[in-house]
């Protein structure tokens, strides 16, 4: 099962996959240091879901990855000449709920891997020490997603990935899949991570009252 966007030719897919990789893992990355290098709605969702992100610049920093994704699909139909800017599809044979369970499951793996291998992006500002080999995880996981469903969805994992095509092409059939999709996985993650993985220690009666 293919997409219209995705070619039957395994290199195709294979080369996809490791430019997405490589472009993640330089993105973030970049960014970590100064805003903690999200790129990825879901990714901002989840740290606000999990308390380590304000809401209102979670939102800004929606508005921000819209933008972001919007105009580079701009410069890129006028770099093109005019050509049409490919959207995120699912396979013919896949439903829209198909569609969103594959988004979802991609994205809980991108976003966990992000939780666990480069804390440094849970907040703005990040820190010092930014780990390049976390990056990298969080990268190559992302190339793995694109292998294991491209073909399916295009694994997008990000609703900014699909929301910049989407405005400049005007085509928006199943774009809510790329929204429901990676905003419940990357939720997930998030109460996963914090609430059975790694949850926070309890404080009893006890530890407070302190002669």
């Amino acid at each position: 099962m293919l997409t219209p966007d995705v070619t039957s030719d395994a290199s195709s897919l294979v080369a996809t996959a490791v430019a997405q990789a490589f472009a993640l893992f330089a993105a973030v990355y970049i960014a970590a240091d100064v805003s903690g290098g999200h790129v990825n709605p879901a990714v901002t969702f989840s740290f606000a879901i999990g308390g380590q992100i304000a809401i209102p610049t979670a939102i800004l920093y929606w508005v921000s990855q819209l933008l972001g994704s919007t105009l580079a699909c701009v410069l890129l139909r006028l770099a093109s000449a005019g050509q049409a800017v490919p959207t995120t599809k699912i396979a013919t044979e896949m439903t829209g709920f198909g569609g969103a369970i594959v988004e979802g499951v991609i994205t809980f793996v991108l976003v966990y891997t992000v939780y666990v291998a480069a804390p440094e992006t849970r907040a703005a500002g990040g820190r010092s020490g930014v780990s390049a080999v976390g990056q990298l995880a969080v990268g190559l996981v992302a190339g793995a997603c694109v292998l294991a469903a491209g073909s399916l969805t295009g694994a997008s994992m990000n609703p900014a990935r699909s929301f910049g095509p989407a405005i400049v092409s005007r085509d928006f059939k199943n774009h809510g899949i790329y929204w429901i999709g990676p905003l419940l996985g990357a939720g997930v993650a998030a109460l996963v991570h914090q609430n059975l993985v790694f949850p926070l220690p309890s404080v009893s009666l006890g530890d407070n009252n302190s002669v």
